[in-house]
């Protein structure tokens, strides 16, 4: 089962030929990727994709991601690709672009997210086994590798190496308009008038700021059970508002 489709679209206006492809399933490497054909599992990998797109040299390509990710290494290698196309490339995120997936939506020359598209960044992750030894150099690996993700945010953004490790340590997740904010996307699909960006709020759902949230209204409750308060009332009425701040 192919991961992707491509399909010739003709620009009736001035005759121009465009091709557009989705990218579905789990980025996967290209040793692993028999497997998920056995099996027919959608999958993304980076030879087949290479492929496949080294025959539309010089045509405009709009690349539809619904993905929630899977191998960085393999995301690199499509992400190099788009880069290295020769016409304009657009990415569209219709679903989701998480993951090894949100580096391939990098290299859009144009981003733009459906407005129930999400996009989530974080640090890459492995399973390691051993000694210290071993562990310290799987720590190192994956620091080497964050660099390298940093580099393809920080090229599409312009934010800051500093920023964007931030976001990653916490697992950002970003609507449309908040990765539009930020600079993740250009643009809102199926919207007339884009919003302005200075009047959004920074919603980004921050799973650790949100756990320390919690954690500081737990503390609160317990320190009201050691007051001595003699008005009940008031005491009612202290809980509620704390319970209220964990809604």
């Amino acid at each position: 089962m192919k991961f992707w489709n491509f399909a010739t679209i003709k620009n009736e206006n001035d005759n121009t030929e465009s091709v557009e492809l989705r990218i579905e399933g789990e980025i996967v490497s290209n040793d692993d990727a028999w497997i998920y054909e056995w099996f027919e599992i959608e999958h993304t990998a980076p030879n087949a994709f290479k492929d496949e797109l080294s025959k539309y040299k010089g045509k405009d390509i709009i690349v539809w991601i619904d993905s929630y990710g899977g191998d960085v290494f393999a995301a690199a290698g499509i992400y190099n690709a788009l880069k290295e196309h020769k016409g304009k490339v657009t990415v569209k995120i219709d679903g989701k672009a998480m993951s090894a997936a949100s580096v391939i939506a990098m290299a859009g020359d144009e981003v733009l997210m459906s407005p129930v598209a999400i996009m989530m960044i974080h640090n890459p992750l492995t399973i390691a086994s051993g000694d210290m030894r071993e562990m310290r150099k799987t720590a190192e690996i994956l620091d080497a590798v964050k660099e390298t993700i940093v580099n393809a945010y920080v090229n599409k953004t312009g934010l800051s190496r500093d920023k964007i490790s931030s976001m990653m340590d916490d697992e950002t997740w970003m609507s449309a308009n908040v990765a539009v904010k930020n600079g993740f996307a250009d643009g809102v699909l199926y919207e007339d008038k884009q919003i302005e960006v200075s009047n959004i709020k920074d919603f980004a759902y921050n799973r650790l700021a949100i756990v320390n949230s919690t954690n500081e209204a737990i503390k609160k409750l317990f320190a009201i059970e050691k007051k001595q308060i003699d008005n009940s009332e008031d005491l009612e009425k202290e809980k509620l508002l704390i319970e209220l701040d964990l809604i």
